[in-house]
């Protein structure tokens, strides 16, 4: 990792390397058509409008045939090969940038899958990493009623949702944190299924910053179509000069 000798930057991480195989389709869904535009693309775009200034690293397959550089909006990004898991296409991002992050840098990492997420939501996440040492994360509280299933597909029991909140992306930390707690997750054979989850394994605590519910994650068919009217409906509720910034 470099020296202290610089200002701190903002590091943005897009795994995007998935095959899409629960979605059924004939490529992987951050190629699916969404809007006009590939889900990717979207993605991009969103996250462009928040942090222009923002450093990219985008995990992709490295046998991908689809991606096309041309739809990458930051001037300055590099793509890094996806692994087998999101959290391995996460650590080999972080390798990548290890000769230029500084240890108090922020990177947020943001699923592709994740088109919908609001500017204000973004700009809401930063402001309140900046002053938690422990990271954090976009969350939504549970507002439905939680089941525990007997393994037999019949209920076992009713859960108590106060207290549960969805995780959503991104979810940002300092790099030398996230470096430390992927690379101990993985010293202790635990199963990391974000970030939070290796952060949350050292004995700290990231902070829940309440986002939108609409920022859904597209993982089956039907939710692509949801996502198409989440952008429709963003568009008519941001004032005109907002909507056409969000426009790609």
């Amino acid at each position: 990792m470099s020296e202290p000798s610089r200002d701190k930057r903002l590091w943005l991480v897009v795994p995007a390397a998935g095959r899409g195989r629960r979605m059924g389709a004939e490529r992987p869904k951050q190629y699916l058509t969404l809007a006009g535009h590939p889900v990717l693309v979207q993605t991009l775009a969103r996250l462009h409008q928040a942090f222009p200034e923002a450093r990219l690293c985008l995990c992709l397959d490295p046998d991908d045939a689809y991606f096309d550089p041309a739809w990458v909006p930051f001037g300055e990004w590099r793509r890094s090969p996806g692994g087998a898991e999101r959290v391995d296409s996460v650590r080999q991002a972080l390798a990548a940038l290890a000769d230029e992050a500084h240890v108090d840098d922020l990177v947020l990492v943001h699923d592709v899958a994740r088109p919908c997420v609001t500017v204000a939501d973004l700009r809401r996440l930063l402001a309140n990493l900046r002053e938690d040492a422990a990271g954090g994360l976009l969350a939504t509280p549970a507002a439905d009623t939680m089941k525990r299933d007997d393994g037999h597909g019949s209920v076992a029991r009713t859960e108590s949702r106060r207290g549960l909140w969805h995780a959503q992306t991104p979810q940002g930390f300092r790099y030398g944190l996230l470096c430390r707690a992927l690379d101990a997750a993985r010293a202790r054979g635990l199963e990391v299924t974000d970030e939070a989850s290796a952060v949350e394994a050292l004995g700290l605590s990231p902070r829940l910053v309440p986002g939108r519910r609409d920022n859904i994650k597209i993982t089956h068919p039907e939710d692509l179509a949801l996502a198409a009217h989440i952008l429709a409906a963003q568009r008519e509720e941001s004032p005109p000069t907002q909507a056409n910034e969000e426009s790609v």
